[in-house]
């Protein structure tokens, strides 16, 4: 068995990365090991950030937080909610998807894979959110980039490089981010008994009208419950109430309206994260593509009720599926998207790669950035 590694500052990361340096050895990085069955299994020396934790910073009025990479998601989240904050992006915990314990993620993972959940289709991305780094590269060599504050524009912006970078680039020792108020009201408003194509028509009209919806969402059918469409309005409450008349006036000709009490919300909203409802024997996909292709592409790869559900008004799906590989990454590339394999048994996560194929040239400029960081690829560990 490789050695595991369990820093608890940026001192001995430095030491390890250059006695991996040294010895040709390859590292690979976790946090929480919420991810850890994401990509290939790989046979080589680990370095877990869980040691490395702690809000360093918190300062309420400026809306910005630092924190070390092994601090728990969980628990940054129940600091800023005493202060009725959040992080905008709506991160999520993977650990569930893969059958494990939830409350395992921690935020160095949550922006080195750059999740987010429902709300990511009016909030922006992860790395939209990340205002500054401490990190250590391949060369064993710290390098800060950003500041902690919101208006920063000197110099590269890294941290949005680090972010989605799954650990390729450099490891993170620090990282300040932005947060936003809480909405004071939440509601969810459901279209009821839509189709696919029927439900993307209602997810582009509502997200193109006044009600400023901030996520939408659609669960087909099962045997269990009827088909749902599910739009989240957020804000004042005088402002939620109007806006939310607006939607129903607006998609009256779609369907059977409701508005969801607080436990049916919750669950909807929380199986868009968590994935419950799909089969968890057949491999998972997250298939990123344009909303009005979505029907198309579920076609294309016969998907059935209870085998996918889909977010961000249709631009992602979430694909539980028997059907081969190369069959769903053809159908989303044809349809101006790509697929990532999530979970799989070891044999298909050994064979399939983890990230769609890119084209020449953008591969060839990812490796270029890639090694930059890391020029003697002690980062590049064969799991993707």
């Amino acid at each position: 068995m490789q050695p595991r590694f369990y820093p608890s500052c940026e001192r001995e990361i430095i030491e390890i990365v250059s006695n991996a340096l040294c010895s040709g050895d390859r590292l690979t990085i976790a946090g929480g090991g919420s991810k850890q069955q994401i990509g290939r299994s790989v046979d080589c020396s680990l370095i877990s950030l869980g040691h490395l934790n702690g809000v360093m910073d918190h300062d309420p009025a400026e809306l910005v937080l630092t924190a070390r990479p092994g601090t728990p998601l969980k628990e940054i989240e129940a600091l800023i909610a005493g202060e009725r904050q959040m992080l905008a992006f709506e991160p999520y915990d993977h650990a569930p998807i893969f059958g494990g314990v939830p409350g395992t993620a921690t935020i160095g993972g949550i922006f080195a894979a750059a999740v987010a959940g429902s709300r990511r289709l009016t909030a922006g991305r992860a790395r939209d959110h990340l205002l500054g780094v401490r990190a250590i590269s391949g060369q064993g060599e710290l390098f800060i980039s950003g500041a902690k504050v919101v208006k920063n524009v000197t110099g590269f912006d890294l941290p949005k490089l680090l972010a989605g970078s799954w650990g390729r680039l450099g490891i993170i020792t620090e990282l300040t981010m932005k947060l936003l108020p809480r909405p004071e009201t939440t509601a969810t408003c459901l279209v009821m008994g839509l189709d696919p194509s029927a439900a993307i028509g209602a997810m582009a009209k509502a997200m193109g009208s006044q009600a400023d919806v901030s996520c939408a969402a659609y669960r087909p059918s099962s045997a269990k419950q009827t088909a749902i469409c599910a739009f989240r309005v957020e804000g004042f409450a005088p402002s939620v109430e109007s806006r939310c008349g607006k939607l129903h006036a607006l998609l009256a000709g779609h369907g059977e309206i409701v508005r969801a009490g607080q436990r049916e919300a919750d669950a909807f909203w929380g199986d868009m994260r968590s994935l419950a409802s799909l089969p968890i024997s057949s491999p998972l996909w997250r298939v990123n593509l344009p909303p009005s292709n979505a029907p198309s592409f579920l076609h294309d790869v016969a998907a059935e009720p209870g085998q996918y559900l889909m977010d961000w008004a249709g631009g992602l799906i979430w694909l539980a599926t028997p059907c081969p590989a190369e069959c769903v990454r053809a159908a989303a590339g044809r349809r101006g998207g790509h697929a990532m394999l999530i979970r799989a048994d070891v044999g298909t996560r050994r064979d399939v790669d983890a990230f769609h194929p890119q084209p020449p040239g953008l591969a060839a400029l990812e490796e270029r950035v890639r090694r930059a960081f890391d020029p003697d690829s002690i980062f590049e560990t064969g799991r993707f």
